[in-house]
């Protein structure tokens, strides 16, 4: 991997919906889109640590042409934050989770997927307790995101 590569992390809570659904989406999309990014994705939280995504979330995702092949749920680690450019969290309680525990000098990578969308909605609702709708509504968020996304590193990148 080159220095040059830019790389991301999407959080949440616990791994298990929504962050591995914005990592799905965003390899896609950077595919699509020719980007050369290192993905991940992990939860403030290790409930789930090892497990597959939520088969909820990858049925949707699936259904819209998205692949959770290989993702597994991981607890952030403090050494995320150094090897990431960007950490960005689904809702602010992980963000405020994540300040915890980032050292001071790489707080600024810490940010909202939804900051990047000209959405109102500014945060991702965990779907984990809700129906197919619940979920549907959260990749329509996730998608807007990561394609705000897209726009800020093609518009950063030589």
């Amino acid at each position: 991997m080159s220095i040059n590569t830019p790389s991301v992390l999407f959080v949440c809570l616990g791994n298990i919906c929504r962050s591995p659904s914005a990592e799905a989406v965003f390899k896609k999309k950077a595919t699509d889109h020719a980007l050369t990014i290192e993905i991940d994705s992990a939860g403030t939280a290790g409930y789930h640590k090892g497990a597959a995504p939520d088969k909820r979330s990858q049925a949707v995702g699936e259904e819209r042409g998205y692949s959770f092949k290989g993702l597994r749920c991981r607890k952030v680690v403090e050494q995320d934050f150094e090897k990431y450019d960007y950490v960005l969290a689904m809702d602010n309680a992980n963000v405020a989770n994540l300040l915890e525990i980032c050292p001071e000098e790489f707080q600024h990578k810490v940010a909202l997927l939804l900051s990047f969308s000209q959405s109102e909605e500014q945060e991702v609702p965990d779907p984990y307790y809700g129906g197919k709708r619940g979920f549907e509504y959260v990749l329509d968020l996730i998608e807007q995101g990561a394609d705000g996304f897209v726009q800020h590193l093609k518009s950063t990148q030589p």
